[in-house]
């Protein structure tokens, strides 16, 4: 099971040499259609940053490129786990083919915290704190915790 976030046509302009998606096409797709979204839903993302000057960056990722993707092939970009302590996140996505259903690529973040203005790593609002929680415990029945390389960075 998972949690959707948002589907995606592969376009033309991603397609290599090889006649499938480029490499970093994969982890724009998780980037802009997943990470986007998730930071979205916790109230960090794009607004968050112009307005408190706070958002996440990514610190360490894990990528499988499972099954190659086409012009014209649809993704759903899924959540399959979410996890945080007090200045860090922790999730997974998955990307599967729309039509066919396979998987075509995971990937697992690990993301900080930061206030903008100072460039350093910052805890979060409470506010932001229940909106995870409440997240977590509305989908922790979708979420898998098998496989993830970075649970042990979480400092809970």
């Amino acid at each position: 099971m998972s949690v959707f976030l948002s589907s995606q046509k592969i376009i033309k302009d991603w397609i290599d040499y090889n006649n499938h998606m480029n490499v970093s096409y994969y982890l724009l797709i998780f980037d802009k259609f997943g990470a986007d979204v998730l930071n979205d839903t916790f109230k960090m993302g794009e607004y968050s940053a112009k307005t408190t000057g706070k958002s996440t960056m990514i610190v360490e990722s894990n990528i499988t490129y499972n099954q190659e993707l086409k012009t014209d092939d649809v993704v759903d970009v899924n959540l399959v786990y979410f996890d945080h302590d007090k200045k860090r996140l922790q999730y997974k996505m998955e990307m599967i083919h729309k039509e066919k259903k396979f998987l075509a690529s995971t990937i697992e973040v690990l993301a900080l915290y930061v206030d903008l203005n100072t460039r350093k790593v910052s805890e979060f609002e409470r506010d932001k704190l229940e909106i995870m929680n409440n997240y977590i415990i509305s989908n922790k029945e979708k979420f898998d915790n098998s496989n993830l390389k970075f649970s042990s960075k979480l400092k809970k």
